[in-house]
């Protein structure tokens, strides 16, 4: 009975947004309080009903009920529990389901936190996101029922695809979803706010906490999966230009501008039409996202499905709300009143700028992303765009943006100094300086570009600094009074900074792995050793082990450094029977920012086997560079000026009878 309770309740809630979607919106039409404020009730309920028909699911899974086909499809009854709960995301039917969950999760944050929003705008804005709910709650009850039973149950299931049996996937999948769906607030906030045909500055603080919450989520996302793939693949590499890989890519790039063209707009009440453009436009990028992992237009270990049907399902609802959402803006945009103006060379322009790039670069990911499939569809030619286009046409994109990031917090708005500035920054380029040498005198001419890219990491990082240490005026006042100005600054520029120094962290990372990466492939007999970057490992030999649900063949390694052991580790292979499938799974030795990386090959006839050994100098900067990030995020998002909603103005007080004098 239980799943189909959670059929039953998905269907209940698809009732209730087919209610929201049409109720509130008719009463912010006809400026009926009474049904626009069926709006936050029904969002809470449709959220109930969503999370009563997952929890139904993940019930069917840790029971094992093998009647379920789903079940029976992507478990095994001797999976650890841990994998038996992630697995209800684990497959396409379940990761759709999770989809809708955060989707009807965000429409009730919006119920609750969003008591200060204008009754109309917070009417139209839980219209629209059960507009796209009904879309997907349609797409799973017609095409992907994780529901369905089986006649005959099997005794047991046909386990998880091993490489997603890893704790990796339990935190991967449900926080890039957040950022995914969490685009849609702002989505529904921008065509809300076009059919208004209201925008303002308060709009844009209405919607940047919604929008900073999504790229937050969607930085850690792409972090995890990043570092996923870098340690369960067993390839040592960290970023692959896949198609998948780029479909998160780009949002995140499309939210970035986002967030920054709102603050313009919100300080300046400017860039109105492009603010909203983008917001139209990064919920779109997610749409394409969810498009190209379930349409079966892609083969990749990230991909869920290869069902034409539902990927034509699909591109119907993108059709729909892109279409119609991109026709609503051509037809509204014009009657927008454009706001403050600003000189070129002030914050607004710094952030203009930001945007311009970071919009071209998601413009070359999307076109390297999709133009091969275009052409497949139209011509059957095949053609593969892979990390020499992105590293030649991407990477230079970013490099404009790194030098102009720390200039953009110390301009003034409207009209800034330029000069001043730069005299301001003469301390983080003397570190970007410093460091440039330091590395060419160490590294010599056979790394030409990595030297600068260093350099300009630092110098993005000294500028971050630079901007805190300018704010508390710690040149010209005492350490006392400045460490005084500087805990009473406003969260969000401690935000602003640390965001800023993490992607200078990240890009420190990314440029001492691929240039100073050593590789080691070598075929091992036990009691055999090799050497990488002063490290000597002794191939100890092989011990069979039995997992709950396969068979691992372990190897053990020492490794020593200067003839001292420093670790042991223990790479290995799994064979799972059920699937009859191997996995590798490598083994890692942190020291300080940097690992060594060790995965195994095939055995050979001879008894020895295949061995891949990696150092990877500073390779951990480039995710603890997102989590620094994220850190910021959280910090901006903490600052009592942007907390969700913002609030109404008070109407004049009454004026109260005068009272008797006693």
């Amino acid at each position: 009975m239980i799943p189909e309770a959670g059929h039953y309740a998905l269907v209940l809630a698809l009732a209730l947004a087919l209610f929201q979607s049409v109720v509130p919106m008719a009463g912010a039409r006809w400026r009926d309080a009474t049904l626009m404020q069926t709006a936050p009730v029904t969002a809470l309920a449709q959220f109930v009903f969503v999370a009563l028909s997952f929890a139904a699911l993940t019930a069917s899974y840790v029971t094992s009920d093998f009647s379920v086909v789903n079940v029976y499809e992507n478990s095994h009854s001797l999976m650890p529990l841990i994998y038996k709960m992630t697995s209800v995301w684990g497959n396409h039917e379940g990761s759709m389901l999770l989809w809708v969950l955060i989707l009807a999760l965000f429409g009730a944050a919006v119920a609750v936190f969003g008591r200060n929003l204008p009754d109309v705008l917070r009417a139209d804005v839980l219209a629209v996101q059960s507009w796209i709910a009904v879309a997907f709650y349609l797409f799973i009850l017609l095409t992907s029922n994780p529901f369905l039973r089986i006649a005959d149950p099997p005794f047991e299931g046909r386990d998880l695809n091993p490489i997603l049996q890893d704790f990796g996937l339990a935190v991967h999948p449900p926080l890039l979803y957040l950022g995914y769906v969490g685009f849609s607030i702002a989505f529904s906030f921008a065509v809300a706010a076009l059919i208004e045909g209201r925008i303002d500055a308060a709009w844009a603080r209405w919607v940047r906490p919604w929008t900073l919450a999504a790229w937050m989520a969607l930085t850690l996302g792409i972090a995890m999966g990043s570092y996923w793939a870098y340690y369960e693949l067993g390839w040592g590499g960290w970023w692959f230009w896949d198609p998948v890989e780029n479909a998160s890519l780009m949002p995140w790039l499309a939210g970035t501008a986002l967030l920054h063209s709102a603050v313009v707009m919100e300080k300046r009440d400017a860039l109105k039409v492009w603010t909203v453009l983008l917001a139209i436009l990064a919920f779109s990028l997610s749409l394409i996202g969810t498009f190209l992992v379930r349409s079966g237009v892609l083969t990749s270990v990230h991909t869920f499905a290869s069902d034409p049907s539902r990927g034509v399902f699909i591109l119907a609802i993108l059709t729909l709300f892109i279409g119609g959402s991109l026709t609503l803006f051509a037809w509204r945009a014009p009657a927008l009143r454009q706001g403050g103006i600003f000189a070129p060379i002030s914050r607004e322009g710094a952030l203009v700028f930001n945007n311009l790039f970071l919009t071209t670069a998601c413009a070359t990911v999307f076109v390297g992303t999709l133009y091969p499939l275009a052409l497949e569809a139209l011509t059957g030619e095949k053609i593969s765009v892979g990390p020499p286009f992105f590293n030649l046409t991407f990477a230079p994109l970013f490099i404009p943006i790194l030098i102009a990031m720390p200039m953009g917090p110390l301009l003034a708005w409207k009209r800034g100094d330029l000069f001043a500035v730069a005299q301001r920054l003469l301390a983080a380029c003397g570190i970007a300086v410093i460091g440039v040498a330091v590395t060419f005198a160490l590294a010599g001419v056979k790394a030409v570009l990595a030297p600068f890219g260093i350099g300009l990491a630092l110098f993005a990082m000294a500028g971050a600094v630079t901007d805190i240490v300018e704010r508390s005026a710690l040149r010209s006042v005492g350490v006392g009074i400045a460490a005084r100005r500087a805990i009473g600054l406003p969260r969000s520029a401690w935000g602003t900074a640390f965001a800023h120094f993490g992607i200078g962290m990240t890009l420190l990372g990314v440029v001492c792995e691929t240039t100073w990466n050593s590789e080691r492939i070598v075929a091992l007999r036990p009691g055999q050793a090799v050497s990488i970057a002063g490290y000597d490992l002794t191939f100890d030999g092989m011990v069979p082990k039995t997992g709950p649900n396969y068979r691992e063949v372990a190897t053990r390694f020492v490794v020593r450094r200067g003839g001292a052991q420093v670790a042991v580790l223990e790479p290995s292979k799994r064979t799972f029977a059920t699937r009859s499938m191997t996995t590798t799974e490598a083994a890692l030795m942190t020291h300080g920012a940097s690992q060594l990386y060790v995965s195994l090959g095939d055995t050979n006839s001879d008894g020895s086997i295949a061995v891949r050994i990696y150092d990877k100098p500073l390779v951990l900067l480039i995710w603890l560079g997102a989590v620094v990030m994220v850190f910021g995020g959280l910090l901006s998002l903490s600052d009592r000026r942007l907390r969700v909603g913002a609030p109404r103005r008070r109407s004049k007080p009454a004026v109260l009878a005068q009272q008797p004098a006693e």
